[in-house]
């Protein structure tokens, strides 16, 4: 049966205990640092390290009043530590907090994704080598062209996933950074050395300048990768999604005993998992123009875009997490239909070979343009007689040069073939 989405992690970096969890690694690493410049006392770190806590409901009830998230958070954390929490926070601006684990909160969701897409590589890589050298047919403009084999189809898919991986792999480095510059980001109340324990004590680089925000473009970057990653899962489910179509059928959706295609006709087995994951590559796109929109900022800094980034943020993680998921799946489990893909490759009557007719016949001395017709006269009589292109050509008094032995090579599917191992190790399958 189709499987149901069990991945929760995805969603429990976004939930609140992760989120106020990293917002207290932040500020108790800052009074770490603070510590190291004599500027809080070794009682009192002591006393913050060993009492800071939060309580997640109080926080939204305090949230509810003050109308101020990390100040609500740290007067629910005040409460636990006592005294000594006059340390916590200091010389600190919100976005010190917000921005710094918005970034480990990316990270996290980031090393999710890379593991989603290695899944999807796998898949793709067992179908490939599996499918080697099964014969299938070509298609440009959605019309039969020349012989492929599925599995240089699916090492394609490998291939592009590679990039997929790639652009995760810098979109990740790229949202890697923290600040804690202060108001307006000027450090005039925070040691750009603090800023810097920090970071490394949490897996991030210290910005080299911020403006009290990250500059959004990071964060544009990282949903636009995600967005193209929703792309390649896109090309791919549509791509299963035209094999699957009745008049194709080469492959097929894996349809489970007991599974309903239709509500009305019994005998319907749809590509729904595709269809599913092309309609929410759209989100997708439309998340990474939030991530564009958010770009230009006031001065040094506005909050225009910390709501649309509680939305996009989650979302579009959650959600390539989910397609990822969703891919993997099919393409894993995805029904080859050799047979089908033999008798497709046939259905043309031999016009799949009219390249190799026509080298034949330039290479029997015959004018590139000439040679070019008589294939094509005949390819549509083959086109409107349903008759086989050999039949026509050796009837041919134009193509008489051609010999037994030259319509054997050119009607023979080996040549499409010859370069399937070296592509393979090309894209290092």
């Amino acid at each position: 049966m189709i499987p149901r989405y069990t991945r929760p992690a995805m969603a429990a970096i976004w939930k609140d205990d992760n989120k106020f969890r990293i917002w207290l690694a932040i500020e108790l690493a800052a009074c770490e640092a603070q510590h190291k410049l004599g500027k809080i006392p070794a009682r009192d770190l002591k006393t913050i390290l060993s009492k800071a806590d939060f309580d997640v409901k109080g926080i939204d009830r305090l949230e509810a009043k003050v109308n101020h998230d990390v100040i609500a958070f740290l007067t629910n954390v005040a409460k636990y530590v006592g005294p000594s929490s006059r340390f916590i926070h200091m010389g600190l601006t919100s976005s010190d907090i917000l921005d710094t684990a918005l970034a480990i909160q990316m990270v996290q969701a980031a090393d999710i994704l890379i593991a989603g897409v290695k899944a999807v590589r796998k898949a793709a890589a067992a179908q490939a080598r599996r499918h080697k050298f099964t014969p299938m047919m070509g298609r440009s403009h959605g019309v039969h062209a020349e012989p492929i084999t599925f599995g240089l189809k699916m090492a394609l898919m490998y291939d592009e996933f590679g990039r997929a991986l790639q652009r995760l792999e810098a979109a990740r480095e790229i949202v890697r950074v923290g600040q804690l510059s202060g108001a307006v980001g000027t450090h005039a109340h925070c040691d750009p050395l603090i800023e810097k324990i920090v970071c490394q004590k949490l897996g991030l680089k210290p910005a080299a300048i911020s403006t009290q925000v990250l500059q959004r473009d990071r964060h544009a970057e990282f949903l636009t990768a995600l967005a193209l990653v929703g792309c390649s899962i896109e090309r791919w489910a549509q791509e299963f999604r035209h094999l699957q179509r009745t008049e194709v059928r080469e492959v097929e959706e894996f349809f489970a005993a007991g599974q309903k295609g239709s509500s009305a006709m019994p005998h319907k087995r749809n590509p729904i998992i595709g269809e599913r994951l092309c309609g929410m590559a759209r989100l997708l796109r439309g998340y990474a123009l939030v991530g564009m929109e958010n770009v230009p900022l006031w001065h040094e800094r506005d909050i225009s875009h910390s709501s649309a980034e509680r939305v996009a943020m989650p979302d579009a993680t959650i959600a390539l997490d989910y397609m990822l998921d969703k891919l993997e799946w099919l393409v894993r489990t995805l029904r080859v239909l050799p047979k089908n893909m033999q008798a497709n490759l046939q259905k043309t009557h031999g016009l799949i070979h009219s390249q190799q007719v026509l080298l034949a016949l330039i290479k029997g001395g015959i004018l590139r343009e000439v040679a070019y017709k008589i294939v094509q006269d005949n390819a549509m009589k083959a086109w409107e007689t349903q008759q086989d292109l050999r039949g026509l050509i050796e009837a041919d008094p134009r193509a008489a040069q051609l010999k037994k032995a030259d319509l054997d090579a050119a009607f023979d599917l080996k040549p499409h073939f010859k370069d399937v191992k070296r592509t393979f190790k090309a894209v290092g399958l």
